[in-house]
């Protein structure tokens, strides 16, 4: 097998990405990340320089991994807040880096992309093994191959990775008829406060509407760009997505981008951007240019699982962080990404905090856990 460093995702023939088998999801298509990279969120200006890896045998595309060459952390999730300064300290750079992810989406999913019909335990372990020689002849501190699949993470942990938990709050379908079903669930307290939520929403005179990709024009972009970018401005953050971004995604997406907004009247005043595949609803981006108690609850969490309910989706993962989302009926999940370390010295330091951390991330998990709102099973 030959291994391939590709510049760009678009490098890539369509026909090949199409033979990957990365069960739709949105974020590794050749669309999310050809045009992250195409319109300068995913490039070289916002520190993300792409070498993806590709392994071809007499020029067939095997597997692929999603890779590139980092100067900092911004927008990757790396939870490498302080790794830098310690580099430093001990007369290292820490940076550039490898990182295996998606740009500014920290969402668990497939980064061992092989080809469909191929022998898995063949290709993935050798797209392991390549992006390991890149890591050493690059120089690079480290390889991050960030919120992997289960499937992966077993084998980036036999081929010697270490291994780093994190906790994200996902809701699952559990057959649900409608939302009033899912809200039987809750205790009644709980249960209670989220109709008063929902209410304060319905009583507004707003009028809430599910848009797909091919259903928006440019000139409905422009304004939830807008509110997305404002939004991030409001709170000292950099929108990193451009206004030609949603535009060409969308396009390319069709009915896996979706959009929930509201309108006041015929003017849209709040919008929640997400992405789906055949299983799973992803929630990204929200922007807004009214102040509405529960509105961001609204169009962020319950449109959401409300499209899940009737679209028969398994799940609901709405983004990082956030405990509030607990109150709502998003459970506490492990994600785990993982860490190769260059030098012998910081990858023993990084592996001692990484196994002090699990205890931590275990612990905070189950408190969170027993702070759901459901009816005790007794």
């Amino acid at each position: 097998m030959e291994i391939v460093l590709h510049e760009a995702a678009n490098h890539i023939p369509e026909a090949d990405w199409a033979l990957l088998d990365h069960g739709d999801d949105p974020f590794v298509s050749r669309a999310f990340l050809g045009t992250a990279e195409k319109v300068g969120a995913g490039g070289t200006a916002m520190g993300w320089q792409a070498q993806h890896l590709a392994l071809r045998e007499d020029g067939r595309l095997l597997g692929f991994l999603p890779l590139y060459l980092r100067t900092h952390s911004f927008g990757d999730f790396s939870r490498d807040w302080n790794w830098a300064a310690a580099w430093q300290r001990a007369g290292l750079d820490y940076y550039p880096k490898l990182v295996s992810g998606i740009p500014y989406t920290p969402s668990p999913g497939p980064r061992l992309l092989v080809r469909r019909g191929i022998e898995r335990s063949v290709v993935a372990p050798a797209l392991i093994e390549a992006a390991l020689d890149v890591a050493r002849q690059s120089g690079a501190s480290s390889w991050q191959c960030l919120f992997v699949e289960e499937e992966d993470r077993a084998r980036l942990e036999a081929a010697g990775l270490l291994m780093r938990r994190g906790v994200q709050f996902h809701w699952f379908n559990r057959a649900y008829n409608d939302f009033d079903d899912f809200l039987a669930s809750f205790t009644a307290d709980k249960r209670k406060k989220l109709k008063r939520e929902r209410r304060l929403v319905r009583e507004s005179g707003l009028r809430l509407e599910v848009r797909h990709g091919d259903e928006i024009d440019p000139n409905l972009w422009r304004v939830i760009h807008a509110q997305y970018r404002d939004t991030f401005a409001r709170y000292g953050n950099h929108p990193a997505f451009p206004l030609d971004f949603f535009i060409e995604v969308g396009a390319l997406l069709a009915r896996r981008l979706v959009v929930f907004i509201a309108f006041l009247g015929e003017k849209p005043v709040a919008s929640a951007i997400c992405y789906r595949d055949a299983h799973t609803l992803y929630g990204r981006h929200w922007g807004t240019a009214i102040e509405l108690p529960g509105l961001h609850f609204e169009l962020c969490y319950y449109q959401g699982i409300e499209y899940c309910i009737r679209h028969g989706l398994q799940g609901f993962e709405p983004g990082a962080q956030g405990e509030h989302k607990l109150a709502r009926g998003f459970e506490p999940v492990p994600t785990w990404s993982a860490f190769w370390v260059a030098h012998p010295g910081m990858r023993r330091t990084v592996a001692d905090f990484i196994v002090r951390e699990d205890s931590a991330m275990q612990d905070y998990e189950a408190e969170t856990a027993a702070r759901l709102p459901f009816k005790s099973a007794d």
